[in-house]
């Protein structure tokens, strides 16, 4: 099924690819989507949304009229990650900011019909773009965290964060651009998030009041509502290391040059033909930015893993040095 909204049939495609992933989030908090490829899963597309939906959670994004997707691609510490941004302008990002534990009352808009009885509870994490709910069903849970509004749920004199991790309840994660249902249990303290639609909270990196991570380059008073990652050639999608997959670089090099930020793919263009006429690093001058210095590493790694024994990326390489500032963040690496 297309629309008259290429951007939303874009999205479409990629919901229906096992392959791709998804988060809403924002940097400290994240709910993250992602589908085993022959788990049965259900998608429904209207004239305003789309959404996907398995046994574990699943995700709904909807059209805006202000909605633009920013393509990106950062260094890790091994290979390199990419990222396609649903972006809106800062003023149109904005949810209810609330910042304490709030009861909003049954979830009329839950992805299933069964969930919609369920009782949502705002976590009050005071972030821009999304509002972090708990769906609870459980008449217990709901009472007790009902005496335990008003308070900050990471307040000292709260206990609220133990109700919830009793009751493990549904997760769910929204901006403006849609929603991420978590249905998968809570890891205990200490525990492994398991494989597929899960969160993360992590009240350190809330603290720093920041919208996305410092590794992904968006331009200033674009806010990133949700995220697409789409099939990366060196890892599955739950970051599992495969095969160099040709196919999947070629895709998202495609929707690089649609949507990446024009400077930084000309600065990759201009290292890719520099390589390809075996000129070496001294001969191109480049941005000396930090995102530019980001986009010569990608080029340089890509260009490894498409020819690992070619002597001028050897050359390039030989000069590509980590900088001490540019380490990996802590929220990229959760993906």
């Amino acid at each position: 099924m297309t629309t008259a909204d290429p951007l939303m049939d874009l999205i479409a495609s990629r919901l229906a690819d096992a392959e791709a992933g998804w988060s809403v989030g924002t940097f400290g908090a994240i709910a993250e989507f992602t589908r085993e490829p022959n788990e049965a899963f259900d998608m429904e597309q209207s004239r305003n949304g789309i959404s996907v939906v398995t046994q574990k959670g699943g995700i709904r994004v909807v059209s805006h009229p202000d909605l633009r997707l920013i393509a990106s691609e950062s260094p890790t510490t091994e290979s390199w990650s990419h990222r396609i941004a649903l972006c809106l302008p800062h003023e149109a990002s904005a949810m209810s900011g609330r910042t304490v534990l709030t009861e909003l009352g049954p979830d009329i808009e839950a992805l299933l019909t069964r969930d919609r009885s369920g009782i949502l509870f705002d976590l009050g994490l005071g972030t821009l773009q999304i509002d972090a709910y708990i769906r609870v069903s459980d008449a217990d849970a709901v009472a007790a965290l009902r005496s335990r509004t008003g308070q900050s749920v990471f307040s000292p004199e709260s206990d609220a964060m133990r109700i919830i991790l009793a009751a493990s309840p549904h997760r769910v994660f929204i901006s403006r651009i849609g929603r991420a249902e978590v249905f998968q249990p809570i890891p205990p303290p200490g525990g492994r998030s398991p494989d597929g639609p899960h969160t993360h909270v992590l009240p350190k990196l809330l603290a720093h009041g920041r919208t996305h991570a410092a590794t992904e380059p968006l331009p200033e008073g674009w806010i990133p509502c949700a995220h697409l990652y789409p099939a990366h050639p060196l890892r599955d999608q739950f970051g599992g290391k495969r095969a160099f997959r040709p196919d999947h670089h070629a895709a998202f090099q495609a929707l690089l040059e649609l949507y990446g930020l024009p400077e930084l793919t000309a600065c990759k263009r201009a290292v890719i033909d520099a390589v390809a006429k075996e000129r070496g690093p001294e001969t191109v001058m480049l941005p000396s930015d930090r995102t530019a210095r980001a986009t010569v590493r990608v080029a340089l790694r890509q260009l490894a893993a498409i020819e690992p024994h070619a002597a001028t990326v050897a050359a390039w390489l030989a000069v590509d040095r980590r900088d001490p500032a540019e380490t990996e963040d802590p929220m990229e690496a959760l993906h």
